[in-house]
């Protein structure tokens, strides 16, 4: 049934994209290009995607988004501030009308009190506005990424169905 959701979740953000002629780009740490994945999964996805970016290392997470030394040192790879530097830099890198960022913790090891396993922080970057919210998933390694993704394309499908 999840799969299911999934397709029909793309396959709207696709549709609304289209017809709307414009477009998404992504910025992963944590999925290493899963989001990417799942958005090109269907045929005629490259009427709304160009490029994604996989920036799993901070270095580059600086060279490819922009995101700035002083933010990955004060409040790490997995925060708010990070998401909204990397959607940002995606968005204006790939010239998109919209960009996800994802960024997280998905183990099995590397948590801490303040940022367990399975802590994600997602952006959503448009031409106007940044958003960030973050999610405390839990599961295997994979099961995290995979929950990521789908709750990117949630953010995704809501702000398309919010904003008609």
């Amino acid at each position: 049934m999840e799969k299911t959701a999934q397709m029909s979740r793309i396959e709207y953000i696709a549709q609304a994209l289209t017809e709307r002629k414009q477009t998404v780009t992504c910025a992963e740490s944590c999925t290493g290009g899963l989001l990417a994945a799942a958005l090109t999964s269907i045929p005629g996805s490259s009427a709304f995607f160009e490029r994604s970016f996989v920036t799993y290392s901070n270095q580059a997470k600086k060279q490819l988004l922009n995101v700035t030394e002083e933010t990955l040192r004060h409040y790490g790879a997995v925060s708010e501030e990070t998401v909204r530097e990397m959607a940002l830099g995606a968005l204006i890198a790939a010239k998109s009308d919209y960009a996800l960022s994802i960024s997280g913790i998905a183990g099995p090891d590397g948590g801490t009190a303040e940022k367990p396993v399975g802590l994600v922080w997602f952006g959503f970057a448009t031409k106007q506005r940044i958003w960030a919210k973050h999610y405390q998933f839990s599961g295997s390694r994979e099961e995290i990424r995979r929950q990521a993704v789908q709750y990117a394309l949630a953010i995704m499908e809501h702000y398309l169905k919010t904003n008609a």
